[in-house]
């Protein structure tokens, strides 16, 4: 099948064509048709599958028949973060050059005043992160009255950040005749409901899994210890004929540290996280798609999505603890039709994550061993160490006896004031209200224990009961 098959303007396959693009994907084939003849999509599809071209292009054609209004945008895509949105929006303006379309990009990090005035010119398009949109819809600076068409892209992301009330919130305020579009990675019983809620008779589409059927990516793992990860992984990039890497670490915190290593250790790395400013991400992702740095250092959140051609590498220098994470994460390599290497660091603690990683990918990811010194960084997590039986083990040499101590020197006299007293013990004084004992029975008092039968004197105040 060609992207001529699929319906879609001529002017729009040229823009295809003059692309480098004539086949479709799975996810694109199946998609365009329903979305030309205006019905509800449910998508099942990761990054990498071509998702994005299965609604912007349909969506090009469709906008092309219209008019746009001021403050009313005609058409709305949701992405959970900046750089999905900004992605997008490449993809209409490389599609779209054949066109008349005005587009707006609402995301954080950015000025509003040239998101209002785009949006006060009128745009056919609206590209926006939840968040932002809100903000200025609370404002007053847009209407959603007008919008025929919405798209809700990696709505299980939209999920994990925490997004999905403000998506029914949206939802809410636009017309309820319009077209939904709804793409995710899975379909958790909160999309599910979402879904149901908003959806009219949606055509279900899912493709295969690439990290089950990608036979460009070669997929490995490392059993290592948590300090041994930055030698191991020093040494995969000196040694695997790494042309560009991206790194993947659960935290920010870790991003930072690792990126700052490994520029100490003579690698020209880069990092790119949430606690960015946009401007200050966007100049790091050029560095690395010009070929600046070699190396980006990147967390979930700020590299879902990102598309960049050529990279030969992706580690999890951090198994994700989510297993579509994993999926995103080495989608970034073995790209239209390349081959890319994935390596995986496992400590004791991650046996669970892969185990679902594994369990979802439906394959069993072949262990790497590391060679020459760093194979001591190895420390396989399932392979616990063992430990001779008690019975087998060696005796413990037998403790020589102490020697005696010689007798400390004499220290020197401390001074009076320093030196303790040692105070005398008094004699126990009897009441005056109790009559003395008599003389003899004070003197005959026994040297030894147990050897007084006499009666018990009265200072001593002992009953005899």
């Amino acid at each position: 099948m060609k992207f001529a098959d699929l319906g879609l303007s001529d002017e729009l396959l040229q823009s295809v064509l003059d692309a480098g693009y004539d086949t479709p994907t799975a996810i694109q084939a199946q998609a365009i048709p329903s979305v030309l003849m205006m019905r509800d999509i449910i998508g099942i599809a990761q990054t990498g599958t071509g998702k994005t071209a299965s609604f912007v292009l349909p969506m090009i054609d469709i906008l092309a028949h219209g008019r746009r209004r001021a403050l009313m945008p005609r058409s709305l895509i949701l992405e959970p973060t900046r750089e999905l949105a900004a992605q997008v929006a490449e993809n209409f303006e490389k599609y779209g050059k054949n066109h008349d379309l005005k587009m707006a990009l609402l995301i954080g990090g950015v000025q509003m005043g040239d998101q209002v005035k785009a949006l006060s010119d009128g745009v056919d398009v609206l590209i926006a992160t939840p968040g932002r949109l809100m903000d200025l819809f609370e404002r007053g600076k847009m209407l959603l009255t007008g919008c025929e068409l919405l798209v809700i892209d990696e709505a299980d992301r939209m999920l994990d950040m925490g997004f999905i009330p403000d998506i029914e919130t949206i939802c809410s305020k636009l017309p309820p005749n319009r077209q939904t579009l709804l793409f995710s990675a899975t379909m958790p019983p909160v999309i599910k409901k979402l879904a149901d809620k908003f959806l009219s008779n949606p055509k279900y589409i899912e493709v295969a899994r690439p990290a089950s059927n990608n036979t460009n990516i070669a997929q490995h793992k490392i059993h290592v210890t948590t300090r041994g990860k930055r030698e191991a992984l020093r040494h995969l990039l000196r040694t695997d004929n790494v042309g560009t890497a991206i790194i993947f670490a659960n935290r920010k915190t870790t991003v930072r540290e690792l990126a700052k290593s490994l520029q100490q250790s003579g690698f020209s790395a880069g990092e790119i996280h949430g606690d960015m400013d946009q401007n200050a991400r966007n100049a790091e992702l050029q560095k690395f798609k010009d070929g600046v740095i070699s190396i980006l250092v990147a967390s979930d959140v700020a590299a879902r999505g990102l598309d960049v051609k050529g990279v030969s590498h992706v580690f999890n220098y951090d198994t994700p603890w989510h297993p579509d994470d994993y999926v995103h994460r080495i989608g970034r390599t073995g790209r239209a039709g390349a081959t890319g290497r994935a390596f995986t660091f496992v400590t004791d603690d991650d046996a669970e994550a892969i185990a679902n990683v594994e369990k979802l990918t439906g394959m069993k990811i072949p262990v790497f061993t590391l060679d020459g010194a760093d194979a001591a960084a190895e420390a396989p997590a399932q392979e616990k160490r063992e430990r001779a039986p008690r019975a087998e083990r060696a005796p413990r040499a037998e403790k020589a006896p102490r020697r005696e101590r010689a007798p400390k020197a004499a220290a020197e006299p401390v001074a009076e004031a320093e030196a303790p007293r040692e105070v005398a013990a008094k004699p126990v004084r009897a009441r005056r209200d109790e009559p003395r004992p008599p003389k003899d029975v004070l003197t005959e008092l026994p040297s030894q224990p147990g050897e007084w039968n006499g009666p018990v004197p009265g200072f001593l105040s002992v009953s005899a009961l």
